[in-house]
């Protein structure tokens, strides 16, 4: 397995509230997590750092070598209740910190096995040779009205209410989690990414970029310079793992 990330302020804002790590366990796996922080001037950048650290730290605690399906389950979800804790008690502390709060996509990579979860609306992407598939499902209000039939594809592009999202780490003293899993073969890709992409290319075009790419180190880099250039008024991030 290779990983690389990637992430850039945009060509709006003042402050980078994203964050995202690779971390290859020593158990075998590889873990891949990102966060998009919301929130004040510094809390927000508090708390997608702060929610990737603990989530990280868990998942160490408690991960083993070929974990079983809901072994892998168990222990993202841990992870995810910890991270949420923490934020959550963090927010408490101080008048700065009130309200803040992040979201959370994590892969949990055991070949042929990913293990993903997701908080909020930052999402992952399994990419194979011709075709993308989202794995995760936002936790937003876009993405319920989608599903009700309330929104086509095309109007939720540019809803005004778009960025509203429905979960997130660190708001409440607990949080629901969602788990997928999927199976992937040698030369598959996995993509987490903020919604300072997503909001902006479409499936097929992340799908487009990654196959145009010559080298896959260079993924990253296409895909936040093809968001800056149709504006990328928000934060953007990328993390792309080839499973060679």
């Amino acid at each position: 397995m290779q990983a690389w990330g990637m992430t850039d302020t945009g060509n709006v804002r003042r402050m980078n509230q994203d964050a995202y790590q690779i971390l290859l366990l020593k158990t075998g796996q590889l873990l891949a997590v990102l966060a998009d922080g919301m929130g004040g001037a510094k809390s927000g950048n508090i708390a997608s750092t702060m929610a990737i650290d603990v989530f990280i730290r868990d998942v160490q605690k408690h991960a083993k070598a070929n974990m079983t399906r809901l072994e892998m389950d168990r222990v993202m979800t841990a992870a995810a209740d910890q991270a949420n804790r923490e934020v959550y008690d963090r927010s408490r502390l101080a008048e700065e910190f009130e309200g803040m709060g992040t979201t959370l996509v994590a892969a949990l990579i055991q070949p042929p096995v990913v293990c993903v979860i997701n908080v909020g609306d930052s999402r992952c992407y399994h990419i194979e040779r011709d075709r993308i598939h989202r794995v995760s499902v936002d936790h937003s209000l876009v993405e319920y009205m989608l599903r009700t039939g309330e929104l086509t594809e095309e109007a939720a592009r540019t809803y005004p209410g778009r960025n509203f999202i429905t979960r997130a780490v660190g708001t409440e003293p607990a949080v629901l989690s969602d788990v997928f899993f999927c199976e992937t073969d040698t030369g598959d890709v996995i993509l987490l990414c903020s919604d300072g992409l997503s909001n902006l290319l479409s499936s097929q075009e992340i799908l487009d970029q990654v196959r145009r790419a010559e080298d896959r180190s260079v993924c990253c880099e296409r895909l936040v310079g093809a968001a800056k250039d149709r504006g990328a008024p928000d934060n953007v991030t990328v993390v792309l793992v080839s499973l060679n």
